[in-house]
């Protein structure tokens, strides 16, 4: 939808990805690693900035003939990544969660794509049964379905069809804050999964990405994510924790994760990661440490309201053009139904997508993308406000074309 979106010059709200920057510290460190490949003294940015202009006055007198220091940060790094990166890791978990895990059973890995993807193949072989989309691997998915309940604005699963799915399941795959509506699955929904899979003796793959994007209830009050092995010690040994920068970094194009496992997957997961990517990027890790000691602030503060406020208007654009919604709870997408939406009503899912796009200048994504086996996505379309505040502004001006069904 994004190639699309070019293609009509429409407002692109498809893909989940931001068009702002990370934090100038964070990309002055990847500067100074892929310009200096070596570490730095300090991530102090001041330093940084004189250091590289210093490097770089240096290699156009030389041009470059009589460079003699070795670079470190281009080159190859250990498969499982740099010890001080996943020592970066570990330390952010024990200062935010206050939660304990070796740096030798944390992977950095390439996103949090291929660290689901590496702990799908760590866990499972052909054949398995797993509720969520695996094909690449040859296992056989099986879906258990979130439901909108418009009256109380929250999306909901039937408990037997989970219990269902998870007879003869190898791994449950658990996204939240969920991607597309917004679902934060809080403790109580948390201790029925951990119970029927430890019961069940299923793993838990959880794709936690937008962690830090948790919005207070209608009354006040705060949501917060919730760390499985932390919450739930029981589970610790059947919880691969699965993370990224990308989406809180506003750094998706750096394909930087890792994957906390269990000890006793921790040599199998490390040789799969190692034979499907070898690792991932190399000055992207170093980076990543300058990240990863960001101030407390950013991430309990900053990212619970960057994309609040995107959220809050852009939703009531789609009200008032006869979407209807469930406010999210995380994330920073809205996932609505559009069958009250004169001009979009009857239609399907894509066709639905590329009217908005070519007629009113305003891209998302077909809802039907996220299902696996109910017609529940066939009038359901996604929007993403993770884009800056003018794209958003620039959508609400077309959305307003939009009239509600009669």
């Amino acid at each position: 939808m994004t190639r699309l979106a070019h293609q009509y010059n429409a407002v692109n709200l498809s893909q989940g990805f931001p068009n702002e920057s990370p934090p100038l510290k964070v990309r002055l460190a990847l500067a100074h690693a892929v310009l200096s490949g070596r570490t730095s003294e300090t991530d102090d940015e001041n330093y940084l900035i004189e250091s590289m202009i210093d490097f770089l006055r240096d290699s156009l007198k030389s041009d470059g003939s009589s460079e003699t220091s070795t670079d470190e940060l281009n080159q190859y790094s250990p498969p499982m990544g740099r010890p001080d990166a996943r020592k970066a890791v570990s330390d952010y978990y024990h200062r935010l969660y206050d939660y304990d895990v070796e740096e030798d059973h944390i992977t950095l890995t390439l996103g949090a794509t291929e660290a689901v993807a590496t702990a799908l193949r760590t866990v499972g072989k052909p054949g398995d049964k797993y509720p969520s989309q695996c094909n690449i691997f040859h296992l056989d998915p099986v879906f258990v379905t979130l439901k909108p309940n418009y009256d109380t604005g929250t999306w909901n699963y039937d408990e037997n069809e989970l219990k269902d799915a998870i007879t003869g399941a190898r791994a449950l795959i658990l996204n939240t804050p969920h991607n597309p509506t917004g679902k934060i699955f809080r403790h109580g929904d948390l201790k029925k999964i951990v119970d029927i899979c430890i019961k069940n003796d299923v793993y838990i793959i959880t794709d936690e990405i937008y962690e830090w994007m948790c919005y207070p209830d209608e009354n006040g009050n705060a949501r917060r994510h919730s760390l499985i092995p932390k919450e739930f010690p029981e589970a610790k040994d059947i919880t691969l924790v699965c993370n990224s920068l990308g989406k809180s970094a506003s750094a998706t194009g750096w394909r930087l994760g890792w994957c906390l496992h269990p000890t006793h997957l921790t040599d199998s997961y490390r040789g799969i990661h190692d034979q499907l990517v070898a690792m991932s990027p190399h000055p992207m890790q170093y980076a990543s440490i300058t990240y990863l000691n960001l101030p407390d602030e950013y991430f309990r503060e900053q990212l619970a309201v960057r994309y609040k406020e995107r959220l809050r208007i852009l939703s009531l654009a789609l009200k008032e053009a006869g979407f209807k919604v469930v406010s999210p709870e995380g994330s920073y997408y809205l996932f609505v139904d559009y069958n009250g939406v004169g001009e979009l009503n009857g239609l399907a899912p894509m066709d639905a997508a590329m009217k908005l796009m070519r007629d009113f200048g305003v891209a998302c994504v077909p809802g039907d993308n996220f299902y696996g086996k109910s017609t529940d996505g066939q009038h359901m379309l996604r929007f993403a406000a993770c884009r800056s505040m003018s794209d958003i502004s620039h959508a609400l001006e077309r959305l307003k074309k939009l009239n509600p069904s009669k």
